[in-house]
């Protein structure tokens, strides 16, 4: 008799209601029959199936066949080593904590209308501009502010123009899985589509190529990653941000995290936060991730070190270094040598390492080894 597919009742089980799901919705957007469904109230952030077609925890097309959702997966089964192979022709090495690493640079925008919207130096914005005006893309799926942003609800969109990559650049630390914006990328007709996402995001475009997931698969056609320790539930706002330092959702400007919650609000004030007292809020979905550094995005990009404009940018791929050849070619951007930022990659590394260890033991061993210790 054969073996029976993986399928929604595997992943159910091995992901969804193990600790393993971070939510990126990479399984949604693929199904081709319609009955899964994202919950992302009371700080879930997980899928969930309709109780048509054999239940929640169970699904009549996978029975039959149907393993879309497996596919897309970045964290079943032996993901990490699949993903690595694919892109890179062999499994990162123990001492790759970071995965695999082409060039690591300091980028900013050199456009200071994009360098003052965006975060960090705006690179991630420059880069979607710049490919949307060379044709690499005809859409990105990013995060925005629900409505006119004073709720500070981070939900997918898709940009389309410059106006709209300006309009949702900037960081919001509580989660949006982005790749839900992909249907309506589609509708719109677009065919070439970045994903911009965390860690676990990132993962899942290069993931649903290596298990051959059709048409999703082939329109994701640029990873862009964002260095990721964890988010935050959406109620950090109300239950520690509001209720006790008496800051406000429609009052926050901005917010980043520079070893502490900085926020700013429209009033010109800044305030700072201990991240120490936002634990309690890290979304469930982070706290068993191993991937802080975005290990299979075409760029990995992230604000850590001393230089606040400049981002670290790690360049992974073929497609990613030919941007980036082209950007800099073209003056969009200006770069310097991530060892001028001795720093910045040694927090790289230690944050890949603390990220590493959370992956559990009852899970496969890949995504937690390391070198042992000296």
């Amino acid at each position: 008799m054969p073996l029976e597919k993986p399928h929604w009742a595997h992943l159910y089980q091995e992901v969804v209601t193990s600790g393993l799901c971070t939510g990126c919705a990479a399984c949604i957007i693929v199904c081709p029959h319609d009955v899964l469904n994202y919950n992302d109230g009371d700080g879930v952030y997980r899928p969930w199936k309709v109780e048509a077609d054999g239940g929640a925890t169970d699904c009549t097309h996978g029975v039959k066949g149907c393993t879309m959702c497996t596919r897309a997966c970045p964290r079943f089964r032996t993901w990490e080593t699949e993903i690595d192979t694919f892109m890179f022709g062999r499994e990162r090495t123990e001492e790759e904590d970071a995965g695999v690493v082409g060039d690591i640079l300091l980028v900013r925008a050199a456009d200071p209308e994009v360098r003052d919207n965006g975060q960090d130096g705006g690179l991630v914005s420059a880069i979607l501009i710049w490919a949307l005006e060379h044709d690499v893309i005809d859409a990105a799926l990013v995060s925005a502010l629900e409505g006119d942003g004073t709720t500070w609800k981070a939900v997918p969109a898709v940009a389309r123009t410059r106006a709209e990559v300006l309009a949702t650049a900037g960081s919001r630390y509580t989660y949006s899985a982005n790749t839900l914006a992909y249907p309506a990328a589609v509708e719109a007709g677009a065919e070439k589509i970045a994903l911009v996402g965390m860690s676990c995001q990132a993962s899942a475009p290069a993931m649903m190529k290596s298990r051959k997931a059709g048409k999703v698969a082939r329109r994701l056609s640029l990873s862009i990653g964002l260095l990721c320790s964890k988010t935050f539930d959406d109620a950090i706002f109300e239950d520690l941000f509001e209720a006790k330092y008496g800051l406000t959702r429609a009052a926050i400007k901005k917010i980043n995290i520079k070893g502490v919650f900085q926020i700013w609000t429209h009033d010109g004030e800044y305030h700072e936060v201990s991240l120490k007292e936002g634990q309690a809020w890290t979304r469930e979905g982070c706290k068993a991730c191993p991937d802080f550094a975005a290990e299979h995005a075409d760029i990995s990009t992230g604000g850590i070190g001393a230089f606040s404009d400049w981002t670290l940018t790690i360049v992974r791929t073929d497609q990613g270094r030919e941007i980036m050849a082209g950007m800099v070619a073209d003056g969009v951007v200006e770069t310097r040598p991530g060892d001028d930022d001795p720093g910045a990659i040694a927090l790289l590394h230690k944050l890949a390492r603390v990220s590493r260890r959370r992956w559990p033991a009852t899970a496969v061993d890949a995504p937690r080894r390391m070198p042992a210790p000296a």
